[in-house]
């Protein structure tokens, strides 16, 4: 049978006393002091209480019951009144220690006010592993208390031997809460008990020891940062006693740097104002460095750095001769540029209104014609540095204008980047593929490019980042795009368009002879003459090989035939030096991918079956031939309406009820069997299918097209028209004349029909092309149709 002893309760609100605790509390708290008292005036006839034995205890003990939440807990902590007095302050206090466990049992009645209850001793149990987990705990317990700095502590802790007592020296640790130290007085298991102090304990120790480790760190970061700012200190004032600055104190001194440097006068102002804000900025703030990165972008800037032009306009003309072929318009208009810079130059006139007079120009084209690398033949003629700026696929306005300074990781714009690379104010900055500039959530670029193109404001340009004005009046831009739909017009507005419209075959001969050969013979690793290729060589490549605006196709087919002729070389096949003429290509390119369509047989012609026509369109890739094809469904099948093919946009599928509407409207006089439009069902087709078509000028070519169907006169295979066509029968005009000419002329083609109001269009198209052509500029279909149909007694077989 358990001992039981009747006790005192000492209620304890939200606390825990485990046994070996020493506890002070307030005796102005009325249950305490009832407790206390109660146990004072414990009498010796308690002991004759059945079940209930004599203590014999000199000291008063009272039963100390943690109470949680308004309930009493199921075990409470036997504690002796160790001494009563008053705390500093004046109040009354009693000293209570915890001696053993107990199971609170039944309540009793007893002398004084408090609440009596039969007190249960709680018998601990123990096993193998008690001793080595109360020598682990007691080493936590005592690596906590170093830790937290409690050395005097240590000792007590050491001297503690018994198993239980260890286990219980966690009712101490401030890190367990109430829950957690209730679970240790209700553990009458020592090995359980100190395995949950001991887990506990340890995730205490790993947050104290990471913890002390971040003290660590940031305590040595700032002793390591003062002892820098100090010593930095000292040696700038003993530097500044003996009067020695090397070239890292010079390049320090952003005042003495500012001061030297020949800067505009806002500028100047500007800068020294940061000077004086770093000055008043610690050493430790983040805002000096951006204020020095700042101060250095603007001292590298060469704000005074200017290149000579070089006014030798026949010598200038020469090097873009000797670059390129062609192109007249754009050699041109650089030459006029350079007269009028030589003319004010001799005249001692300077920069007008504050302006200088610089250039903007927009070189469009299709690919491969040469924009991109025309822009450092100019810079060469000119006598300038040559920048190239890329803008294909730039979709944030900061690219263009910089980004705030107060962003981390601030940029100057794309713009003053490259005024900087130039290291002049006067460079040629090429904006290269200005039409595949996207927009998004950060702003539109081409918005920005507005004050940069401008001639009439470009002088007083700010960058985001400088935030000071910079002169751009004087940088000649030039900008290239493959397309001018997608350039915004206010953008386009501002620039002098020049049209690369593409090159024609002698052209192409000349560029491949005396540009493209040269440099991939080097890449081939060939000396110049070891392979030669003809001039007819060279005219089949471009005629039946690429058939293209530019000559980036024509240079891949050079290195081919190059690549070629070293294989067979290498393999003993061929030797040097070796000549290729045009019936050789085929050796070393296959047979030819383009073939033109007049050359061909009459039965393959595709305008050798009545209803086929051949137009002619501007693509992105220059101009181009566009067949265009009718059918009238069979009688007997039913079908009726007009059904369109090719991906044809609106303005497109317009055109072709124009023109039906007019053949039907004018049939009688232009002698074609109407009756039939009305009757079967006609389906119109544009190949390719995959390719989205659109535009008027393809009005002429389906009307031909409807005619040559109704009439059976077939189309002749060497004549290409375009143009516009009304309802009354009238060919309007349209756009693209030069690049549709010198695609038909690529084609094959001997005729072309051009509206009549197109005729001053011809003064652009090269004269070696107009003399290979039969132009007829037209004002009506009727003529239209009189050019291009065969006559009605023509066979099939002639209509070539």
């Amino acid at each position: 049978m358990s001992d039981t002893r009747l006790l005192p309760v000492l209620p304890l609100d939200d606390d825990v006393v485990l046994p070996g605790m020493v506890v002070p509390l307030d005796l102005t708290d009325t249950e305490t002091r009832a407790a206390v008292e109660s146990a004072q005036a414990k009498t010796p006839s308690q002991a004759s209480f059945p079940g209930i034995r004599s203590t014999g205890a000199t000291k008063a003990e009272v039963l100390i019951v943690p109470r949680v939440h308004g309930e009493y807990a199921e075990y409470g902590t036997v504690a002796t009144v160790e001494r009563i007095g008053r705390v500093p302050g004046g109040k009354a206090a009693v000293l209570l220690r915890g001696t053993a466990r107990a199971l609170v049992g039944r309540i009793a009645d007893g002398p004084g006010a408090a609440r009596w209850v039969h007190a249960e001793d709680a018998p601990e149990t123990t096993d193998d592993r008690t001793a080595q987990l109360a020598a682990e705990y007691k080493a936590v317990v005592i690596s906590i208390l170093q830790q937290r700095g409690g050395w005097q502590l240590i000792d007590a802790v050491q001297q503690v031997e018994a198993a239980s007592a260890i286990a219980d020296l966690s009712g101490n640790a401030p890190y367990l809460s109430t829950d957690q130290k209730l679970e240790l007085l209700g553990a009458l298991d020592v090995t359980a008990r100190l395995e949950k102090a001991l887990e506990w304990s340890k995730e205490h120790l790993a947050e104290l020891e990471v913890t002390e480790t971040i003290r660590k760190d940031v305590s040595e970061g700032m002793e390591k940062q003062q002892k820098e700012f100090l010593l930095r200190r000292q040696l700038e004032a003993i530097r500044k006693e003996l009067g020695e600055l090397d070239g890292t104190a010079q390049d320090d001194d952003y005042r003495a740097r500012v001061e030297g440097a020949e800067l505009p006068d806002a500028v100047k102002k500007a800068a020294l104002a940061e000077v004086d804000k770093l000055d008043r900025t610690s050493e430790q703030s983040p805002e000096g460095g951006w204020i020095r990165t700042w101060l250095d972008t603007v001292l590298e800037l060469p704000w005074n750095e200017r290149t000579e032009d070089v006014y030798d306009i026949a010598a200038a003309r020469a090097v873009l001769d000797a670059d390129h072929a062609g192109l007249d318009d754009v050699k041109e208009r650089i030459i006029e540029y350079l007269a009028v810079r030589k003319r004010r130059a001799e005249s001692g006139l300077g920069p007008v209104g504050g302006r200088r007079s610089g250039a903007v120009l927009a070189l469009a084209g299709p690919p491969g014609v040469g924009k991109t690398s025309l822009g450092e033949s100019v810079a060469k003629a000119m006598g300038r540095k040559f920048v190239r700026v890329a803008l294909g696929g730039i979709r944030d306005e900061a690219e263009i204008r910089g980004h705030r300074r107060t962003y981390v990781g601030a940029l100057p714009g794309r713009i003053v980047r490259a005024i900087k690379e130039a290291g002049s104010m006067n460079p040629v900055v090429l904006l290269d593929e200005i039409d595949k500039v996207g927009a998004d959530y950060r702003g539109d670029p081409t918005a920005a490019l507005l004050e940069v193109l401008d001639p009439e404001q470009n002088h007083t340009f700010r960058d985001h980042y400088l935030e000071v004005e910079l002169d751009l009046s004087d940088v000649v831009f030039l900008a290239t795009a493959n397309a001018l739909e997608t350039i915004p017009g206010p953008l386009l507005d501002r620039m002098e368009l020049v049209t690369l419209d593409g090159y024609t075959e002698h052209e192409k001969v000349t560029i491949a002879r005396d540009h493209l050969l040269p440099r991939e013979l080097e890449r081939a690793g060939l000396g110049a003459a070891d392979v030669v290729l003809t001039d007819a060589a060279f005219s089949r490549i471009a005629a039946e090989y690429t058939r293209e605006a530019g000559v980036r196709d024509a240079n891949r087919t050079i290195a081919k035939v190059l690549r070629k002729v070293a294989t067979k070389v290498a393999l003993d096949e061929a030797s040097l030096p070796l000549s290729i003429d045009a019936p050789d290509l085929p050796d070393y390119l296959g047979r030819p991918r383009h073939i033109p369509e007049s050359s061909l047989p009459a039965s393959t012609q595709r305008t050798a079956t009545p209803g086929v026509a051949t137009g002619l369109a501007v693509t992105g890739a220059g101009g181009d031939v566009l067949y265009i094809e009718a059918s009238l469904a069979d009688e007997e099948s039913g079908a009726s309406g007009l059904q369109l093919t090719g991906q044809l946009g609106d303005v497109m599928k317009e055109s072709v009820q124009i023109a039906l509407s007019y053949l039907r409207s004018h049939g009688a006089e232009l002698e074609l069997p109407v009756g039939d439009l009305r009757k079967r069902g006609i389906h119109v087709h544009v190949p390719a299918g995959a390719v989205p078509k659109d535009g008027p000028s393809a009005g002429v070519t389906m009307t031909t097209a409807l005619a040559s169907l109704l009439s059976g006169r077939v189309v002749r295979a060497d004549v290409a028209m375009t143009g516009e066509v009304s309802l009354t029968g009238r060919v309007l005009p349209i756009g693209g004349v030069k690049q549709k000419l010198l695609a038909a002329h690529r084609a094959g083609m001997k005729t072309v029909i051009i509206p009549q109001r197109n005729e001053p269009d011809l003064d652009d198209v090269p004269a070696e092309v107009l003399a290979e052509l039969d132009v007829h500029a037209v004002a009506n279909v009727r003529e239209v149709l009189d050019l291009a149909l065969t006559p009605a007694s023509t066979p099939v077989s002639q209509a070539a």
